[in-house]
């Protein structure tokens, strides 16, 4: 825990932050400035130096290079810091520990370059080695064309220095890379060094001070990308320059024990999926297993009707989808194929992410689209009983992944309507035709399943008949309200497609065999929001934007968690939950 570093706010593993120095640094952020080095143990004894409000004192070290055998760094583990003020400890992947430090500097992590597997191994496993709250120094590698990945990554703080080298050894540096100076023609960039300079005439020191610039630019790029939610749809485009950069993001997306735990249930921001490495986005991957796991289709009783996506979301307010509805005519189960996303039954058109994204339309699948596809519809398809598939897509991809599918789990009998375009009269009668002789179900029957389906999904498999027994839904969707024996048990925010529960909501949730999110908190009823501090124990698998209930000696609350469970735990600073609702103890 610190006094000096708090997270203010997260987008996956990227953080904004602030280094409480006199005056605060917002993080991430280059710290050259404000920091004081007490030197090297391995040239000689040092004494601890005194530490001050306006600077981040690094204490005395012993820096590892890249390299050095693990049984030579477990001997030399920093100890907890015997001062107060501001103060960080050096540290490597192998000998990184909870301290008691505000800040750790990573060591050896110039030497590991262009390594992609060992440079993202060795800034994931010190971040899960130190507090959630302690910001991660990763000095003498910050570039614009590798910060990007970085502060996704978890780094917090950086320094200047790889951009001043570059610049002296007559490297010019841009998001995308760098340049020998000698290669250019004109300078690309309209900072106040460059502006109306010939490139042969630039020298050192001012290619220095143009590749601090552009260091600093990518900086504040990176912050603003974290407040909008938007870090990861800037770093898949930034990661494509340099191919080890690349690998470095496709690394760490293969680990789900760390980004899955950091990724927010829902978050501002559109996403955007433009490339093939969308498909393994957390948010991705975490909706399928959601819908494949633990969505229970109530309504398999009737015929299952495949539809595309559109780009209206949610897909009810697409002109398109609005013929196919009504051509249905409350006679089957709607479900929405997409990618990356793979299936959205119809109750769960609003659950983040499927309101929230937009994909690069092409009108074809790429060979792991299509595959990804196929897998969650057969997933998704083996949990349900429907007598029988029509399929209304259009023959080009489509088609094969849900013969693939089907065929996968040797499925049920299967139509398809469309020739040309699902909207041509010809297709759009079919599809009526198919249908001949289905009787309609009621409109209640339908709001029971969203509100039951979005349970389901947020609260865990099975949730949704726990929570309601005989649920009276009233409003007009998607504004509904789910009461009980006359008491309001929750209503559906349409921003997210989440249930927010009330106090009879949440205790309803603690009489249930379903897994509680719960925050334990010390004696004091809280007003508005639980603050880290006063949070004694919370669940691990709360994640920022889950439903959990505050409970406390003098107070029973429900609200919304704004930090993961760890991080609740760990945390000396900051909003732990947002409370909706909350009772005082008598």
């Amino acid at each position: 825990m610190t006094d000096w570093f708090e997270v203010l706010g997260r987008d996956g593993p990227g953080r904004l932050g602030e280094l409480r120095i006199e005056p605060s640094l917002n993080t991430p952020a280059a710290v050259d400035d404000v920091v004081h080095d007490g030197g090297s143990l391995w040239s000689a004894d040092r004494e601890v130096p005194a530490t001050a409000a306006d600077r981040l004192t690094i204490l005395p070290h012993r820096g590892m290079p890249t390299g050095t055998r693990a049984v030579v760094q477990e001997a030399f583990t920093p100890e907890s810091p015997a001062v107060q003020g501001p103060t960080a400890v050096v540290v490597s992947p192998e000998m990184a520990a909870n301290v008691g430090a505000d800040a750790y500097v990573l060591s050896g992590l110039n030497g590991l370059m262009g390594d992609a597997r060992r440079f993202i191994g060795a800034i994931t496993s010190t971040r899960m080695a130190i507090p959630s709250d302690t910001a991660l120094y990763a000095p003498g590698v910050a570039t614009p064309a590798t910060l990007p990945l970085m502060v996704y990554a978890g780094i917090d703080l950086v320094d200047r220095v790889a951009a001043e080298v570059a610049g002296m050894e007559g490297r010019y540096l841009l998001s995308d890379g760098a340049s020998p100076i000698d290669q250019l023609t004109e300078l690309p960039c309209a900072c106040e060094v460059c502006v109306g300079q010939d490139p042969n005439e630039l020298d050192r020191a001012s290619i220095a001070s143009h590749n601090v610039a552009t260091l600093e630019a990518a900086i504040a790029h990176l912050r603003d990308r974290i407040r909008a939610g938007r870090l990861r749809e800037y770093l898949e485009g930034q990661v494509r320059h340099i191919p080890w950069l690349t690998a470095g993001l496709r690394i760490l997306d293969a680990e789900w024990g760390y980004l899955e735990p950091r990724t927010p249930v829902v978050r501002q921001g559109r996403l955007d999926f433009t490339t093939d490495d969308a498909l393994r986005r957390v948010e991705v991957l975490r909706f399928a297993e959601r819908v494949t796991q633990r969505f229970i289709p109530r309504l398999d009783d009737r015929p299952l009707v495949l539809l595309p996506c559109s780009r209206t979301k949610p897909y009810s307010d697409s002109p398109s989808h609005r013929d196919f509805r009504e051509a249905i005519d409350y006679r089957a189960h709607i479900v929405s194929l997409t990618s990356p996303l793979g299936v959205v039954p119809d109750e769960l058109e609003l659950v983040y992410p499927a309101q929230h994204y937009e994909v690069a339309v092409t009108g074809r699948w790429s060979a792991n689209e299509r595959t990804q596809i196929a897998d969650i519809l057969a997933s998704y398809l083996d949990r349900a009983e429907y007598p029988r598939i029509i399929a209304h897509v259009p023959a080009e991809g489509y088609r094969a992944v849900i013969e693939q599918a089907v065929e996968e789990i040797d499925g049920p009998p299967m139509t398809f309507t469309v020739d040309g375009h699902p909207r041509d009269e010809a297709a759009l009668s079919a599809l009526r035709e198919a249908l001949e002789g289905t009787m309609r179900y009621p409109l209640e029957r339908r709001l029971d399943a969203i509100i039951r389906g979005i349970a389901d999904v947020q609260f865990g498999e099975g949730a949704g008949d726990a929570l309601f027994e005989t649920p009276s839904i009233s409003g007009r969707y998607p504004r509904l309200r789910v009461d009980e024996d006359g008491e309001q048990l929750a209503t559906l925010v349409q921003q997210y497609g989440q249930l927010a529960l009330t106090l009879a909501g949440a205790e309803r949730w603690l009489t249930t065999a379903i897994p509680v999110r719960r925050v334990s908190i010390e004696a004091f009823v809280p007003h508005g929001s639980v603050l880290a501090p006063g949070v004694v124990e919370a669940s691990d698998d709360i994640r920022v934007g889950d439903e959990v209930i505050v409970d406390g000696p003098t107070a029973f609350g429900v609200g919304r968690a704004t930090m993961s469970g760890q991080e609740m735990v760990e945390s000396s600073r900051g909003i732990a939950v947002d409370v909706r609702h909350v009772r005082e103890r008598r």
